[in-house]
């Protein structure tokens, strides 16, 4: 019986498996090639590849032909910076994930106010919170997804001094229209032909004028910007887009601004309208019974009662976010765990020949299945249980109204008897 009550639970958790599996190319940590790579080595069909060597572009940067379909390019598997490419990643999605799903259940939270008709709900803590989740956090997946789209090849080659007789002169990962380069300075010039002479900043030669150290044409570390939002105001060392730090200011000043209202307004009201009973309803333990009780609150346990609700979500909102972390990390052990077992036990044994290649196949499929695809999927269940839990139902789930009844036809049919 308990087998079968778990059934959809069980399908849903293979299904997000085999999807997280695709997204990452990850198959027992080897890396599917099921669309073609957009990147390729010299001489790698004749498998005259060696290590170090480096891997070009099958299509120009930036260009449709240049993106993998579906998923992470394969070539990643093998690249020397795979572990760092990976965690950034990862991380950056696990993040995007938390975020936005922590947003969906505030959401829930303006939507219940508006079925059970709670206007001070709807006012005075829906609506700050949403302000106060979207100007920070909210904010934040916007930058991570500028970041991913803007070409960083073009921005950075634009503050670059480039030699005129190089090949890199006149590239096509440059957007901009080359200019001519009179020689002057140093003998190398920036991409739109102004002279160079060494002693430039990238500032200087950048052309966006976005401000900063970077002036706009270098990308930023996220987790420096968005630090910065709060301890340094109105600094912003190497932006994105113009007028970002001014952007940024005012994202802060309604992120605080919506704490006092969240505080505050609710109890104010409340206040005013003390001469008429605030009504709770309860189940008894039974789930047979319930009752309405009136009591009224004096304006000390209404503020005290908004300023735990306040302290919660504004520092919840930091920690749950931190929190979903554990997605990126839970996804690091496995494929780590994919790769040690993957190469310790059959590629060590494939080069020796047909039995120790059998045995070390039965140790790869043993280890595989009691480790990856029972005890790691077990884990990874327990975690994404407790975000939805903590993380997502927190923010809307208050447990104080009618007990839930799943509908059952063997109780309608006990019922209607």
């Amino acid at each position: 019986k308990t087998r079968l009550a778990g059934r959809y639970m069980i399908v849903m958790m293979g299904f997000f498996a085999v999807y997280a599996g695709m997204i990452y190319n990850d198959c027992f940590s080897l890396g599917l090639n099921l669309f073609g790579s957009r990147w390729a080595f010299d001489g790698q069909d004749e498998g005259a590849v060696e290590e170090n060597d480096v891997a070009e572009p099958t299509a120009q940067y930036g260009s449709s032909e240049s993106v993998y379909p579906f998923g992470l390019d394969p070539m990643w598997h093998i690249a020397q910076n795979e572990l760092l490419f990976f965690n950034s990643f990862k991380m950056k999605l696990s993040v995007i994930f938390g975020i936005i799903q922590m947003f969906l259940g505030t959401c829930l939270k303006g939507l219940n106010a508006l079925y059970f008709g709670e206007k001070l709900d709807l006012m005075f803590e829906f609506i700050p919170m949403a302000i106060f989740a979207a100007s920070l956090f909210i904010y934040m997946v916007v930058l991570i997804f500028m970041k991913w789209t803007i070409d960083w090849n073009s921005r950075m080659l634009s503050a670059t001094c480039i030699d005129p007789a190089s090949s890199t002169w006149g590239s096509a990962d440059y957007n901009g229209d080359w200019g001519n380069c009179n020689g002057g300075g140093d003998g190398t010039c920036l991409p739109d032909g102004t002279s160079c002479d060494g002693s430039e900043t990238t500032a200087d030669k950048c052309p966006l004028g976005y401000g900063g150290s970077g002036d706009g044409c270098q990308p930023p570390n996220l987790i420096t910007t968005l630090i910065n939002i709060a301890l340094q105001p109105g600094v912003v060392d190497e932006p994105m887009y113009a007028g970002q730090p001014q952007v940024q200011n005012f994202l802060l000043f309604l992120a605080f601004a919506s704490v006092p209202v969240l505080l505050l307004a609710k109890p104010y009201f409340l206040s005013q309208q003390q001469h008429e009973p605030v009504h709770h309803h309860a189940d008894e333990e039974n789930g047979d019974e319930e009752h309405e009780g009136g009591e009224d609150h004096n304006f000390g346990e209404i503020v005290i009662h908004q300023a735990i609700e306040t302290i919660e979500f504004v520092l919840g909102m930091v920690s749950n976010t931190a929190s979903y972390l554990r997605l990126w990390a839970l996804s690091l052990a496995h494929s780590e765990l994919a790769t040690v077992f993957w190469e310790k036990a059959m590629l060590t044994t494939l080069n020796m020949n047909f039995f120790a290649s059998y045995i070390g196949f039965g140790v790869f499929a043993g280890v595989t299945f009691g480790v990856l695809l029972m005890m790691d999927v077990l884990e990874c269940f327990l975690h994404a249980l407790r975000l939805h839990w903590v993380e997502f139902q927190s923010k809307f789930f208050k447990a104080d109204g009618v007990r839930f009844a799943p509908y059952n036809f063997k109780q309608v049919i006990k019922d209607a008897s």
